[in-house]
């Protein structure tokens, strides 16, 4: 998972690490967060989102199916996530990187080149509970592959 921007709240941390020890379980997980670039007085914000794409694309991890999460992306029932996953993974696409933009978004570009694009809502969240919410799914999908029972 390639994440731009740090979390900052201590709350969010917690969520976050709480999903990720429960995913660990399952899959080996690796979050890497990259700096947010803001717009400033010699950059644009599409000169910035570039930018952030550009250290993106760095970070994806060799041979990795790309996944970018945007409310243009295809949305999916939690069962269809994790029918997704399963399918991918048994199609031979074990690596995953799912990819949350900054607070201004994700490159054009970026959304081009990806091989696939998800969307949980037509609604915008801040990136960082985004990151939650994703974690979450993740955790979920691997119950719902399990046959487990995991609390709605």
């Amino acid at each position: 998972m390639i994440c731009s921007g740090k979390l900052k709240e201590k709350f969010w941390e917690q969520a976050c690490a709480e999903y990720v020890k429960r995913i660990g379980g399952h899959a080996d997980l690796k979050i890497t967060e990259l700096p947010e670039i803001l717009p400033s007085s010699g950059v644009d914000a599409a000169a910035a989102l570039r930018r952030e794409a550009a250290a993106v694309e760095k970070a994806v991890p060799k041979g990795a199916k790309t996944i970018v999460l945007t409310p243009e992306g295809k949305q999916y029932s939690s069962e269809e996530f994790a029918s997704l996953i399963s399918s991918l993974a048994s199609g031979g696409d074990s690596r995953l990187c799912f990819i949350i933009g900054s607070s201004n978004g994700i490159s054009p570009e970026l959304k081009a080149s990806a091989d696939m694009q998800i969307s949980f809502s037509k609604m915008t969240f801040p990136h960082h509970l985004f990151r939650a919410m994703l974690l979450e799914q993740i955790y979920r999908a691997f119950m719902i592959l399990g046959g487990r029972t995991y609390n709605k």
